[in-house]
C-alpha cells in the first residue's frame, strides 16, 4: 500500500470500523486495472472481490447479435463481486473495466470468510448490493423512457462522481455501448450537450464544462441512484438511518 493510494479511498472500504478492516486490511491488493480489462465473464465465477478506487467498472449483458448494455457501473463507491457473497457464484453478464485506474482486490474466501462473521462488513456489503440493485432497476427505467441526451446526461455525472476529473478517455462508440443505443444517437446527444456549452468533445476525450447545467438536463434517474446510495451507506454501524 504506497502512500498515493489508500483502501480508504474506496467509500465501502473507509466505512468500515477501523478494528473491523485491520481485521483483513493486510490481504487487500492493489492492483492496476487497465482500460478495457475483463473481470468477470459470464458464467464464470470471480477469484477476487475488487474494490475500486480510481477506476470505474462497467457491469454489463452482451446479447447472442453481440448488442450489449450497461446495467450498472460500480466505482470508488461500491465493490465488483457480490456474486461471491449473496451465494450466486457465477452471473450471465460480464465486468469489463470503462476507467482505466486502480482497484484494492480480496481472494473470495477471504471476503466469504469476513462476510460469514455477520459483522459490519456483512451490512455493509448487503446496503451496498440493495444500492447496486436500485441503480439497475433506475437504469431499466431511464433505457426505455428517457431521451438518449438524459441518459448521457444521467452517464455523465454517475461517472464524474466517481473519478476526480473533468475529462474523461471516451469515444462515443464505447458510450453508445455502454447506453444500447446507436453511435449516431450519442453524436446527436453530445452534440446538443456541446452547443449548450455543458461539455467539451473531441475524439476520444469528453471534458465536463458545466456540471450544473447537466444536473438541470438530466433525468431524475441520476438523483434516484444517488440519493438510494447515501442512505443505504450513510450509517453501516447498525444505529437508525436519520435520512
Amino acid at each position: 500500500m504506497t502512500a498515493l493510494h489508500t483502501p480508504q479511498q474506496n467509500h465501502l472500504l473507509a466505512s468500515l470500523p477501523v478494528a473491523d478492516l485491520e481485521l483483513f486490511a493486510s490481504h487487500l491488493e492493489l492492483v492496476p486495472m487497465p482500460l478495457g480489462q475483463m473481470l468477470d465473464e459470464p458464467g464464470t465465477q470471480l477469484r477476487h472481490a475488487y474494490f475500486p478506487t480510481t477506476s470505474i467498472v462497467s457491469l454489463h449483458y452482451v446479447t447472442e447479435t453481440g448488442a450489449s448494455a450497461e446495467t450498472a457501473g460500480v466505482g470508488n463507491e461500491g465493490v465488483v463481486g457480490i456474486s461471491l457473497f449473496m451465494g450466486g457464484d457465477t452471473t450471465p453478464s460480464s465486468a469489463v473495466v470503462q476507467t482505466a485506474g486502480h482497484a484494492y482486490r480480496l481472494d473470495r474466501h477471504l471476503l466469504q470468510s469476513e462476510f460469514n462473521r455477520a459483522g459490519s462488513l456483512q451490512r455493509l456489503l448487503l446496503r451496498y448490493t440493495q444500492a447496486l440493485m436500485t441503480q439497475m432497476a433506475q437504469s431499466a427505467v431511464c433505457n426505455r423512457h428517457h431521451s438518449v441526451e438524459q441518459q448521457l446526461c444521467r452517464w455523465l455525472l454517475l461517472t464524474m462522481d466517481r473519478v476526480p476529473m473533468r475529462e474523461l478517455v471516451m469515444t462515443q462508440e464505447l458510450v453508445a455501448s455502454m447506453l444500447g443505443v446507436r453511435r449516431e444517437s450519442v453524436t446527436e446527444a453530445a452534440g446538443n450537450l456541446q452547443n449548450g456549452g455543458y461539455i467539451r468533445y473531441r475524439r476520444g476525450h469528453i471534458a465536463v464544462l458545466d456540471r450544473a447545467g447537466l444536473e438541470t438536463r438530466v433525468c431524475e434517474c441520476y438523483g434516484v441512484v444517488k440519493k438510494e446510495l447515501a442512505r443505504l451507506l450513510s450509517d453501516v454501524h447498525g444505529r437508525p438511518n436519520s435520512a
